[in-house]
Order: C-alpha cells, then structure tokens, then sequence
C-alpha cells in the first residue's frame, strides 16, 4: 500500500507526470514557430545594428533572474523528491545563470565607460563554458535519473547538500572567471576582432550541437515526463540559437541573426521557469480539489456510518423493546391476586426468543469481520447458489435479464457458513442485475458457472453483460466503503471478500469477453472428499 501511495504522489509531480497531449502539441507548436522565426531571419542575418549593446544589460539581468528563478523551484523539487538527477539539473541552471553576470560586464563595450576591460578573448571563454556546461549537467540529469527510477534516492540532510550545491557551483564560477581574466592572453584566440570570430570558433558551435541533440536523444529514449519534454524543447531552441550566433549570422557580433540568436536565448531560459510556475499552480489547484473531495468522502462516510449504526440499533431495538414489554406482562401476571403461570410461562418464553433474535443480529454483524469459524456444515454449492438463484428469480424477470446456469455435476462439498456464503452470492447476483439495467443495445445475461479450482477447491464464477470494471476501479471496489452506485453504500463487495476469505477462499474481479465483468471465488473442498476431488481433476 505504501508503493502504490508513493506511485500517486510521484504522479502529482513535474518531474514524474506524463505528458499530457496537449502538452506536446504545445511543445511541437513552439518549435515550429522558432524554426520558421529562423528562416525568416536568414536573409537579413548578417546585417549590423549599430550602438545596439545597451540592451546586453537588461537581457543579461533577464537571463539571470530566469535561470536563477529555475534552479530555486528544482531545489525546492529535489528537497521533496531527493532525487540527485533534479540537484544536478539545478546546478545547470545556476551554472548558466551565474555565467551571464561575467559575460555581460566582459562584453566588448557595454560597460567600458566604468573601466571594465576584461580582454577580447574572456566574453567568448565564459560563453563556451556555458554553452558546453548546460547540456553536460542534462545529460548528467538524464543518466541519474535510471538510479532513481531503481529506487537510489538519497537519504540524509537535504539543507547540507543544497547549500553544497549552490557553494559550489558559485565557487566555481568565481575562481573560472578570475582565471580566464587574469590569463586572456592565454586564451584561446576565438575573436578576431570585437565583433568577428576566428575559424577556431568554428568548434565550439560544432561541440554544442553534439551534446545538445545527444541530450536530446537521451531524454527521448528515457521515460520521459513533463520536465523531460520541455528539456528536449530547450535543448532544440539552443540548437536553434547557436545555429542563428555562429553559422546563419556567421558569428558577427549585434547583427540582427546574433540578436535573434540572443532571443532564443531568452526564451530557453525562461521556457522552463513558466512550465515550473504554471504547473505548480495546477498542482496546487489539484491537491485543493482533492482535499475537497477527500473532506466530502470523509462526511459520506460518517453519514453511512451513522446510518449503519442507526439501522443496527434499529433492529436490536425492536427485540430489547419486546423483551421489555414482555417482561412488564409477566409481572402483571404474577402480581394478580391468583398469578397465571400459564402466562407468566408464555411471556418469559417470548424473552427468551428476543433476546437470542438481538444475538444473532449483533453475531450475524461481528461474524462479518471475524475470521474465527462459526457454525459451518457440508454444503453443496450447486444447491446454495440454486437456492439463492431462486430467490431473485422475480428481479430477474423485472429488469428483463437471462439466466444461465452451468453446474458442474459430481462437485464436491465444502464445509461453510451458510448464510455468510449465501449473501456472498446474494451480493453477486444482486450487482450483476444493477449492472445491466441501464443496457439496451445487448442481451442481459447473467451466467453463473460452478467447477474445480486449483489445490482443492471449487470455483464460482458469476458474470454479467453489463458496463464492466475498469482497471483504476478493479483494485478498489472490494475496499470498505468504496462503491461505484450513486445510491450504493461501498459496503456489500467488502462483505463478499470478508465472507468467502474468513473460509479459506478468494474473490477476485475480472473483464468479461466481450462486455461486462465476472467476479470468481473459490472455497476449499471439505477435507474427507479431496481423494475425490483428484479422481475428477485428474
């Protein structure tokens, strides 16, 4: 039980949901816009904008604010989820975000009138680390998430290791930005000039492509979620971007290919900060709903309960009351100058029945939830199950149903409580003739079908042409109180398993060929006929 909780929360969270469909078209919708944004741009690519470095500020403080944004909502997932793959993943996020603050103040006259003059070669350095340190930290995300999906998630102070992360990435990025200012002469010569590439900066487009469709490929093979679809999305507009900076622009600087290519920028920055947002609006939207509903199933629950324990009270009632009066009638009796004992005799008789009656109504509720034996005799259940078909036989004709039986001859006995196992079967009838009242495009049949089971037992099996059971409802309809009727209790298929369990059995529900559902049960056969039951097995 506590797997399968564990499996509906994990289905609340972005980093586990599926994808929905519209979500997908989404995404596909999305991508198809930047690709024909990019054929757009393509004939004008090349052409300069001139003293357009003001804006580098502002999109660098977007960039910034976007991704920092979006590794503060995974650190909050991973604190839930403790999954390594989503610490990582935020550590890409912080990464990039941190990257931008270092790059924008290097970039080639945006902030020269304040004195900073970090050398023609650092701009270009910090933007190869961020274009090669994103897509390895996804593609470290993806291949940590198989150990999490094998159950590796990890156990300890979850503050320790976020603040670990974040010193550490930001550690990092200090120490790699002082060195690449301090030592700009030894950096590779990726710029010509302040505007134009060298051919060496060929590679390093021709890198980012490799690890951005690798990562790619790689979400797609994984069983992919919310998050992994979006990180796909992103990891193709930063495709599409280093395509628009160094091949359709060909690596000028402020050309309106290089500011289209900034765009793009933007918008894989932020893509998954607004996925975050918006779904963690929807999740708080669903557990609002479900704490309704669950508030609402509690309140029907202690209303059927108050109506259980009403209509229990009621027919304990009626025998105490009885006994009362009977009592008060005998003591007249005796009371009368000449007492009739004849009387007397018949009214403490009539106490007597009530008070087994108010017994065997407090018995008939507790043997429900005892699995102790109470009074079981050899029982052919050809004969009970004929006797209890004979009793709904007016129902039957009533909602138009067909009855089909199929006893096996020569089946041997079990040793049962008969009345328990009669309202089983009562129960059984009774929900297969609910369950094709509202069918008129088919016959209505109810087949009820007797045989040998496994390991010494026989085996029933009642089955209807009606709705069916579907698989979501097959694991939930025998839980107390759980019912699928608008006017139903959630109480009889609970009875039913309790019944045929506390005798060795099991009931179970299954699809029936091609409509409705068959619910089987077994019983063990009673020990003196098991030879018997080899020769007819065998």
């Amino acid at each position: 039980m506590a797997e399968i909780a564990h499996e509906k929360e994990q289905t609340f969270l972005i980093t586990t949901a599926r994808p929905t469909r519209r979500q997908v078209q989404l995404a596909v919708w999305m991508l198809a816009s930047l690709v024909v944004a990019l054929l757009i741009t393509m004939p004008f690519a090349r052409t300069p904008l001139e003293n357009t470095e003001i804006f580098l500020p502002a999109y660098a403080s977007a960039i910034l604010v976007n991704e920092l944004f979006t590794a503060a909502l995974l650190v909050a997932i991973y604190a839930v989820q403790r999954s390594a793959a989503i610490l990582v993943l935020a550590a890409g996020y912080l990464f990039t975000g941190l990257l931008v603050v270092p790059w924008a103040m290097s970039f080639p006259g945006v902030f020269n009138a304040l004195g900073f003059d970090m050398g023609l070669q650092s701009t270009a350095m910090i933007a190869v680390m961020r274009r090669i340190g994103f897509p390895l930290c996804v593609i470290a995300y993806v291949l940590l998430k198989d150990e999490d999906a094998a159950g590796k998630l990890e156990t300890g102070p979850v503050q320790m290791r976020i603040v670990g992360m974040v010193f550490g990435v930001t550690a990092f990025v200090g120490v790699a930005t002082w060195l690449i200012v301090l030592g700009d002469d030894l950096l590779p010569g990726f710029m010509e000039d302040t505007r134009n590439v060298t051919p060496l900066w060929s590679y390093v487009p021709a890198v980012s492509v490799t690890l951005y469709v690798t990562g790619i490929v790689l979400l797609w093979r994984q069983r992919r979620s919310v998050l992994d679809l979006w990180l796909m999305v992103v990891l193709a507009t930063l495709c599409i971007e280093i395509v628009l900076l160094s091949y359709v622009s060909g690596g000028i600087r402020l050309s309106i290919g290089w500011w289209a290519g900034r765009i793009c920028g933007l918008i894989s920055a932020s893509m998954v900060l607004v996925v975050l947002l918006s779904e963690t609006a929807m999740l708080y939207g669903r557990l609002a709903r479900a704490l309704a509903q669950e508030r609402r199933i509690r309140d029907a629950r202690l209303s059927e309960m108050e109506a259980l324990s009403a209509s229990i009270a009621h027919e304990v009632n009626q025998p105490v009351a009885s006994m009362a009066t009977n009592a008060n009638a005998g003591l007249r009796w005796l009371e009368r100058e000449y007492p009739e004992a004849h009387e007397t005799k018949a009214a403490l008789t009539r106490i007597v029945r009530d008070g087994h009656r108010a017994g065997d109504i407090i018995r008939g509720v507790r043997s429900m939830f005892n699995r102790d034996s109470q009074v079981r005799v050899p029982t052919s259940i050809n004969d009970l199950i004929a006797e209890v078909v004979e009793r709904h036989r007016a129902e039957m004709r009533q909602s138009h149903v067909a009855l089909d039986l199929q006893f096996k001859a020569d089946m041997p006995v079990v040793t049962v409580n008969r009345i328990q196992i009669e309202q089983a079967v009562a129960n059984l009838v009774t929900n297969a003739i609910d369950a094709m009242r509202s069918i008129s495009e088919r016959e209505r049949r109810l087949s009820i079908v007797t045989g040998l089971g496994d390991e010494f037992t026989v085996l029933v099996s009642v089955a209807d042409r009606g709705a069916g059971v579907t698989p979501a409802h097959a694991g939930e309809i025998f839980k107390p109180f759980y019912t699928t009727k608008p006017d139903g209790m959630g109480m009889g298929l609970m009875f039913c398993r309790s019944a045929v369990e506390s005798h060795g059995g099991n009931l179970w529900v299954e699809q029936n060929k091609p409509c409705g559902a068959v619910f089987r049960f077994t019983l063990p056969c009673s020990i003196e006929v098991a030879p018997q039951y080899l020769r007819d097995a065998g």
